[in-house]
């Protein structure tokens, strides 16, 4: 039988190197974007494309609905989507913080909810792999505190469903990467970017190939046993 993945946020950069880990280790692909275009660019065999707003959670929930039956249920869910919102504290307007949440946390939350039920009864361990950030962890960095709050909401999400379905054969991880070249990028200056960059001990951002390497890790049967961890990649540059 072949696994079902759904990958929001699928048609951006590090969604879609996402999409190629999983499309090539034979799961066939739901992704999940409000970027219509971008998903018609991806069309493939093993390849879904669903429009959908992620703050929406009843655009959330019609997309499961579909998902259940044109596909029958799900067997890996990632969390991928995500922004940066560049404001600073104590000046962040409400909205930004709203959106930030929403996009960051809230749109994870309710994709596990739906999730969760469509996992009920599929074959062996299903998982669940949420996309954070180094940021909610290292506070040199130049992230900004609703993003970091954001990302440390959905580490919490991440260890309360692991526990919570641990019986149920559920795995809940979330990755963290530090500096990962995506377009993402492009919501800084040219100047913090580079001191960013100049912080990582191998001298490069990392590349949203090497993050989709340790997704398709997280999913693959080698996965099975890890449950409730927040995996750091950063290249060394802080150890904790």
């Amino acid at each position: 039988m072949t696994r079902i993945a759904v990958i929001t946020g699928a048609a951006g950069g590090m969604g879609r190197a996402i999409v190629k880990r999983l499309m090539d280790d034979g799961l066939h692909v739901v992704g999940l974007d409000l970027d219509v275009g971008g998903l018609a660019d991806m069309d493939a065999p093993g390849f879904t494309g669903l429009p959908v707003d992620l703050t929406d959670p009843d655009a959330i929930a019609k997309a499961f609905a579909t998902i259940k039956t044109d596909h029958g249920g799900v067997d890996a869910l990632v969390n991928n989507a995500g922004t940066c919102f560049m404001s600073e504290f104590p000046d962040i307007p409400v909205a930004e913080f709203e959106k930030q949440m929403a996009l960051n946390f809230s749109g994870a939350f309710h994709c596990c909810q739906e999730a969760v039920k469509q996992m009920t009864g599929r074959e062996g361990v299903r998982k669940i792999v949420n996309i954070s950030s180094n940021g909610a962890y290292n506070f040199d960095a130049f992230d900004p505190p609703h993003y970091r709050a954001s990302k440390a909401a959905l580490d919490t999400l991440t260890k309360d469903l692991a526990r919570r379905f641990a019986r149920d054969k559920i795995a809940v991880n979330s990755i963290a990467p530090a500096m990962t070249e995506t377009p993402l990028f492009g919501v800084v200056s040219k100047e913090v970017l580079e001191a960013a960059i100049a912080e990582m001990p191998h001298g490069r951002a990392m590349q949203p190939s090497e993050i989709a390497a340790w997704v398709g890790f997280l999913i693959s049967p080698a996965g099975d046993i890890s449950s409730g961890n927040v995996i750091i990649l950063n290249q060394g540059r802080d150890v904790r």
